[in-house]
């Protein structure tokens, strides 16, 4: 770590050999209390007309009285500005190279004086970012408007606008990457789990990823060990809602030039859950949950049971429908296993080309898509009308609960060749290993299945069947709560075990 010089010219060799040859690197000899210093700054990061307005006008307003011929030295100019001033400087001082680094790198103009081995840094920030607009991932009727950007200090901000407390904690800290990139722990103290909140402290500065672009890039080292199909983590670009996962004693994690806030830990119950939710009446509220659970099973097993039945147990089908099926594959030289898996491949490929393409050429997706799934495909004979039918429910049906995408479609092609594979009996081998993924995923030591794991308690206050909002209110949430309630349980009973 190499400690600032006294001597000016020193300190201004050693930073042009660091920043010399990058374009937006900008410093300035100045003259500030007759001391000779130098303002050092990011192009672009650092308002120029800020500094010189809080900077030199002020300077030359509050210059101090000197005998002729004499001037101050850089001790007594950087305890006059730091202290005996009205500048809004930073009370921490610079003293070495990498806190120099560090300032310059958030959008801070740092001053240098001849004289003194101190800098002094002015929170003058400039930057440019993207302005604060809705989120276009996820969709409300009513409720805040308002997404995160991609600059840390303007997320952390609108946490700090609905949350309005004491007990909000925002830790802000640099990752050990080769980028330095900035990322931020929010919990509320008052609910948080402090032993989780330590944890979670220790992981992130511990971890260190090539690169960090995103929260999620923090995955692989808070959830070491096997590979798993479901994650207990969320993702969320609406300040409302990290600020709501806040109160319930979640952990919240934002990283420097992503929106995308990480919350932790999560249930698979929310991926059913939205702020709309809570906006509408208890009754359509319970409504939509229930579809949303219905369409999630459709989306996951409706493939696989479609080819289970159809190619296994015929006979469990209706005469009319499996006389109009039989019709359409006789007509398909591909089996009706083969061709599902056809159909729901080509359906990925299209989602990602729409997703990928620039948004220009997204119509031109859609009508060449319509042609081939909905008209060529059946005029040719390659796919059947009843495949492309249960295809396209699935597909449309994903979109519900677009949080569980990843592991719905996943699960859904090995249902779906479990059952071509071994029929009835790798249908019932995918349903119990689909269980098995759900009951063995946790988090910080709070299952994916708590609080109101599904169907044990699906008449729950806050569950499968959402309650009035009053009453909702009467007992707050707290992710910790049941956690601790069955921590507790398990000491009273290994006490006192003659109560069973």
């Amino acid at each position: 770590m190499q400690q600032l010089s006294q001597n000016l010219s020193a300190n201004l060799a050693a930073l042009d050999r660091m920043f010399g040859p990058s374009a937006d690197y900008y410093a300035k000899e100045i003259t500030i209390y007759h001391c000779k210093a130098v303002i050092l700054l990011f192009d672009g990061m650092a308002s120029l007309d800020s500094l010189w307005t809080l900077l030199l006008d002020a300077a030359s307003r509050q210059a101090p009285p000197v005998q002729p011929g004499q001037c101050c030295t850089g001790m007594q100019a950087y305890e006059l500005i730091l202290h005996d001033s009205a500048f809004p400087a930073e009370n921490a001082p610079v003293e070495d190279m990498d806190e120099l680094t560090k300032r310059l790198t958030a959008g801070m103009a740092v001053l240098l004086l001849d004289g003194c081995a101190k800098g002094i840094a002015f929170s003058v920030q400039g930057l440019k970012f993207r302005s604060v607009g809705e989120p276009s991932g996820e969709g409300n009727l009513r409720g805040s408007r308002e997404g995160f950007a991609d600059l840390l200090r303007v997320n952390l901000s609108l946490l700090r606008r609905l949350i309005r407390s004491e007990q909000l904690v925002q830790e802000a800290a640099q990752a050990d990457t080769g980028m330095r990139t900035e990322y931020a722990i929010c919990y509320c103290k008052n609910k948080a789990d402090p032993a989780m909140v330590q944890r979670v402290r220790k992981t992130l500065a511990a971890a260190k990823p090539e690169l960090l672009l995103d929260s999620s890039y923090f995955v692989p080292w808070l959830l070491p060990g096997k590979a798993r199909l479901f994650t207990p983590v969320s993702y969320t670009e609406r300040p409302a809602v990290a600020a709501a996962k806040l109160c319930e004693g979640k952990i919240v994690v934002l990283v420097n030039g992503s929106p995308s806030a990480m919350v932790l830990p999560a249930l698979f119950c929310e991926n059913f859950e939205c702020l709309d939710d809570y906006a509408s009446t208890a009754v359509f509220s319970s409504f939509l949950r229930v579809l949303k659970y219905i369409s999630f099973y459709l989306t996951v097993f409706l493939p696989g049971v479609f080819v289970c039945l159809a190619v296994y147990l015929p006979e469990l089908i209706p005469p009319q429908l499996l006389y109009r099926i039989e019709a359409a594959e006789k007509a398909t030289p591909l089996p009706l296993f083969a061709e599902m898996l056809l159909v729901m491949l080509i359906l990925e490929v299209i989602r990602e080309a729409g997703l990928r393409m620039p948004q220009s050429l997204g119509h031109s997706v859609s009508l060449v898509s319509a042609l081939i799934i909905g008209d060529a495909a059946i005029a040719t004979g390659l796919m059947s009308t009843p495949v492309i039918f249960v295809a396209s429910i699935t597909a449309i049906a994903v979109f519900v609960t677009p949080s569980l995408y990843e592991p719905a479609t996943l699960l859904r092609l090995g249902v779906v060749l479990a059952a071509g594979l071994a029929g009835p009996v790798g249908l019932a081998g995918a349903f119990f290993a689909f269980l098995l993924s759900l009951s063995g995923t946790a988090c910080l030591q709070v299952p994916y299945l708590a609080a109101h794991p599904f169907p044990q308690r699906p008449m729950a206050e806050d569950g499968v069947i959402r309650r009035n909002y009053r009453r909702l209110s009467q007992k707050g949430f707290n992710i910790w709560q049941r956690r601790e309630e069955k921590e507790c349980k398990g000491r009273r009973n290994s006490l006192f075990p003659h109560w069973h």
